[in-house]
Parts: C-alpha cells; structure tokens; sequence
C-alpha cells in the first residue's frame, strides 16, 4: 500500500520555471525568466568568495546585520523586516501566516505563478481577478471580490507577467477601501524596473496602514537569483507570525553578503537597470 498524502494537492501543479538550454546549444537566450544578464558586480563577488570558505558554518539565522543595514536604508524598524531565500519564499510566509484551510487570498490573474500554487499549498482557496483589457489590475473588481472569507490581497506591481504598475493614487485609494483586518500584501519584485518615479509606493502607504506588507528581492535588479534572497516589510504582528514559519538558516551566509556588498554598490547597480530599461524599448 502507497503512502498517502494530501489528497488536495492533486489540484496544484508544480512550479514550471523557464526551460533551461538545451545541451549542447552553442547560444541561447533565457528570457522567460527574467533574469539580470549580468553577473555580479567584481565588489559583491568577492563578497561571496570571501563568505565561501565559511560555509561549513551556519549562516545567522537571524539575518541580524543585513536587518540593520535594511531598516537604516529604508528608515523602518527592524522588528518589521523578516528576510527570506527570495521574495517567494516572503509571500509563502505571509500566506502561511495570515490565511488557513477555508481562507481566501484574492490577486490579480494573470500574474506570478506561484501564487495559486502557496495559497493551496495552504488550504486556502484562490480567487482570481481578470486583468483590464489594457493588462492593469482591475482594482475594482478585486474590492467587488472580498468576502467574508477573505484574509489575503495580492498586489504585484509592476506585475508579472505583463509589466504593467499600479500608481500610487491608485494604490492610497485601493487600500483605503480594504477593511483593515484584511492584509494587502504588494509584492514588488521588479520596482526598479518601473517608468513611474513612484515606485516604490508600498513602502510608503505601509508606514500609514498596518495592514500593509511589502515584498522585495535581490533576484532582478540586484542580480542575485541564484542566491535565493529578499524580504518582506510587515507590520511587528505579521512579522513575528513570519518567522515562526520560516524556514530556519534560509538565507545562506553567501547571500547575506551578497545583499549587502549590493547596497555599498547601489550607484553602479542603478546604472545596470537603467542601461536594462533603456534597452527594453
């Protein structure tokens, strides 16, 4: 007799990352996963050879330091800032925390693939809201959607796939519909990458509403998606949930070093994404 397991998760697909190369193939163009061309800036390399002979050793579970120079940047308590093994690994934190077997999560649809998959992976129940015609969120219809069964928005923006942002008028006004005991969580893996001077705005509307969480990675504007490293911005209730859930010494000793040889190296990681936007048009 085969072991049993969830008979829910034969609902959920796995995650289907972009196609590697085939073997062999002399060049190849990897686009569907949005990943920096570039490898890491000569400071933040050394950075991880520096840290690599140290991996026999336990990386801070804490993320102690990397928090400090994070809620100095970002002038937010440390309490509020809970790092993870990439922006993905915060948002199935924030899901696990906030929402449980009957819940509701609502987001716009299409958008980041995992997010159908950690709110089943939860016992939670998706509910998703067709784009405009034009790919924006449907801000609207996202409000029309809450129940009393909702415990989880999901605002990604600009949102992936269809690089399309929400301002921050939009946002301020979004929110301020949302009952406060319902969590919004924005995730904001690509704001680097935005036309729009605003961005980010979570971090912004999070500091007036304590229903707000912000997620950020170190995967694309950093360059760091093999080093699995980002975090979320929650209110000290949600953040102390987060940690109970997390995965413990996640985030690698190479990443944490990594992530903060970036912030010393932000003039030169500016210049990378704006020579990246420059090239999309």
């Amino acid at each position: 007799m085969a072991v049993r397991v969830r008979a829910d998760l034969a609902t959920i697909p796995s995650y289907k990352p972009g196609r590697s190369p085939a073997q062999g193939a002399a060049t190849w163009f990897k686009l569907s996963s949005n990943e920096s061309p570039y490898p890491p800036l000569p400071s933040v390399s050394e950075a991880i050879s520096l840290q690599a002979s140290m991996v026999h050793r336990y990386p801070d579970a804490a993320v102690a330091d990397l928090t400090r120079v994070t809620a100095d940047r970002l002038e937010v308590p440390m309490d509020r800032i809970v790092f993870g093994a990439g922006s993905v690994e915060s948002i199935s934190q924030v899901i696990r925390s906030v929402v449980g077997a009957g819940d509701e999560v609502i987001y716009a649809w299409r958008s980041f693939e995992a997010y159908p998959i950690l709110t089943r992976g939860a016992g939670a129940s998706p509910v998703e809201v067709p784009l405009t015609a034009d790919h924006r969120h449907d801000l609207k219809a996202m409000l029309d959607a809450i129940t009393p069964a909702t415990r989880l928005i999901i605002v990604c923006t600009p949102n992936n796939p269809t690089g399309t942002a929400v301002t921050p008028e939009e946002l301020q006004w979004f929110v301020e519909q949302v009952p406060p005991e319902i969590a919004i969580l924005v995730d904001e893996a690509y704001y680097q990458f935005s036309d729009h001077p605003d961005l980010a705005l979570g971090l912004a509307i999070g500091r007036e509403h304590e229903n707000v969480i912000v997620a950020h990675t170190f995967s694309k504007a950093y360059g760091l998606a093999g080093l699995r490293i980002g975090y979320a911005l929650a209110p000290p209730n949600v953040a102390e949930a987060m940690r109970k859930v997390a995965l413990p010494f996640g985030v690698t000793n190479l990443a944490q070093a990594a992530a903060q040889a970036s912030y010393e190296a932000d003039a030169e990681l500016t210049e990378r994404v704006r020579y990246i936007v420059s090239e999309r048009g």
